[in-house]
């Protein structure tokens, strides 16, 4: 495929009308809708971590409606069972046959609620659809559709109930974003969208099809990464790992470094948030703009860093720092 400038023109209108669509349901949010539309467009799936009430929910819904693909909800409690979320096979007495009832991860965007109260096997069924994109029920494998994307929510850590996702459940997400709370004149727009029980404004329309996505989501394989880039990549990766960066400070306050899924997050962000500025190439500024929210949960800090109150936001700007840039 060529990235012809009318193809860059056709992906930023119909981009732009997306959150142009989004805005009529949310307000603000714009440090949360960019990271959810790139993950979507590179097949990968994002964790939004914030207090309830944030518009989390409605973001997920909005954006369903907006593509117009299917949408399920799931709430994660600590009493759910894997067949709650993937189906399971049941008996039909009318023809004396088990069939398979399939589950609510069968659908385009899965909105997994407070995934942080679910117990590990539930976990585990919701990492196979994850990574693997198909769902094993008794005996037999399905494949998931495109778009499959999961929009996992998580309360902060220090609530009650609540506990940390295995490593190997977070490094499936491509971002892990906090969601803060509005500001004043943010907060007051809110009241004016949603402060009536009837508003027919706030209804989402469909502005994007599913085969639109699926285009831009093609285009984005092909834009140039000049391969300066892609050792700035690969040296950003490798200074978040104690073991391989020279700098004293990176060594004493990172226990566990960032894995090559994470090299890979990088360069398939970089190049979405290329095509989406209307350029077939990728510059620097596209490797950092998400930086920190694809090493934001990949990023284990030390038993120093914590006593010192260090947070991964400033261990990767000091990455930034450290890393030259070609």
């Amino acid at each position: 495929m060529q990235i012809t400038e009318e193809l860059l023109n056709e992906i930023s209108g119909k981009i732009s009308s997306l959150k142009s669509e989004l805005a009529h349901s949310i307000t603000g949010m714009g440090n949360v809708i960019d990271p959810v539309l790139i993950a979507i467009l590179t097949k990968g799936h994002v964790l939004l971590e914030g207090m309830p009430g944030l518009a989390k929910t409605l973001l997920a819904k909005s954006l369903a409606n907006a593509v117009d693909v299917d949408f399920s909800r799931v709430q994660f409690t600590p009493d759910l069972l894997p067949a709650d979320l993937t189906g399971t096979n049941i008996f039909n007495p009318k023809t004396t046959n088990f069939e398979i009832r399939k589950g609510p991860v069968f659908t385009n965007i899965l909105l997994a609620d407070e995934i942080n109260r679910a117990p590990a096997k539930v976990q585990s069924a919701l990492l196979q659809s994850m990574e693997e994109r198909q769902v094993t029920i008794s005996d037999q494998t399905f494949e998931l559709g495109w778009p499959f994307f999961v929009i996992a929510t998580q309360n902060p850590i220090d609530q009650e109930g609540t506990y940390p996702l295995p490593e190997a459940q977070l490094d499936r997400f491509l971002f892990k974003v906090s969601v803060t709370y509005p500001t004043e004149s943010e907060e007051l727009n809110i009241l004016k969208q949603h402060g009536t029980i009837l508003n027919k404004k706030n209804i989402t329309k469909k502005v994007i099809q599913t085969k639109d996505l699926q285009r831009i989501s093609e285009a984005i394989q092909y834009v140039y990464v000049e391969p300066k880039l892609e050792e700035y990549i690969i040296k950003l990766i490798r200074n978040s790992r104690p073991e391989s960066t020279s700098d004293s400070q990176l060594k004493n306050f990172i226990r566990h470094g960032v894995s090559p899924r994470g090299s890979l997050a990088l360069l398939r962000i970089a190049k979405a948030e290329a095509l989406l500025s209307k350029r077939n190439f990728i510059i620097p500024e596209d490797i950092q703009k998400y930086f920190y929210e694809v090493l934001n949960h990949r990023i284990h800090l030390s038993f120093d860093a914590i006593a010192e109150d260090i947070s991964v936001k400033s261990i990767s700007s000091r990455i930034l720092e450290v890393t030259d840039v070609p």
